[in-house]
């Protein structure tokens, strides 16, 4: 079988990047465009893809929920027993991509991961509500199991356990922060002739370049 699909790519008119433009700290730039992707409603637009890989190059690709960005990083939460959380321990190295399609945007990063500390980890988990205090005590985050009625079994499980009780985090869940040491920023132009502008982290300074499309 055989589809072809270049009928159905669209143009891209709605906006142009320049380097005179940017914020010379790619933190202020994202946090710039993603203010702009909430305000033009743009549908999840803390939804991130999460690329992870073990050492010998096995990748997995996930999309997982930006939580909280400071001038370090961009934070996530997670099992640490995931597929992704093993991957992390043997190999540190991630990527993260953000696409907001209604700005003809998207975001690349590149970086360190590590726990967060688990401080913040308590703060993020005792802001969510019972309910989801409970799914994590349920996931059972990438496990095989035999159904979703074996699923919903243990969060009832859980939900008597901790009936009248106050539910603290996991030990074994928590976040996680990709530390950045190459960001770029894209948006889409007419005819392909995209525009690109790349920041890279040397000698604890950033460094900004354009890249051809």
């Amino acid at each position: 079988m055989k589809k072809e699909f270049e009928s159905g790519i669209q143009e891209y008119k709605l906006g142009k990047l320049r380097k005179k433009d940017v914020n010379p700290n790619p933190i202020v730039q994202f946090e710039k465009w993603l203010d702009e992707a909430i305000s033009n409603k743009v549908k999840e637009p803390t939804a991130m893809a999460l690329a992870t890989a073990t050492p010998d190059g096995k990748l997995s690709c996930r999309i997982v929920m930006l939580r909280e960005l400071n001038d370090e990083g961009f934070i996530f939460y997670s099992s640490y027993k995931s597929w992704k959380g093993k991957q992390i321990i043997l190999n540190h190295y991630g990527a993260l991509n953000f696409y907001w399609a209604r700005l003809e945007r998207q975001v690349r990063i590149e970086g360190y991961i590590e726990k967060v500390n688990c401080n913040i980890s308590d703060k993020y988990f005792n802001s969510r509500s019972r309910g989801k205090k409970l799914g994590v005590w349920t996931m059972l985050q990438s496990r095989k199991i035999p159904n979703r009625e074996y699923l919903e079994n243990l969060f009832k499980e859980q939900k008597n356990n901790f009936d009248g009780k106050e539910i603290p985090r996991p030990a074994d869940w928590g976040g996680y922060i990709l530390k950045p040491g190459r960001i770029e920023f894209w948006q889409g132009r007419e005819n392909r002739l995209h525009d690109r502008i790349m920041y890279e982290k040397k000698n604890m300074r950033w460094q900004m370049n354009r890249l051809a499309p």
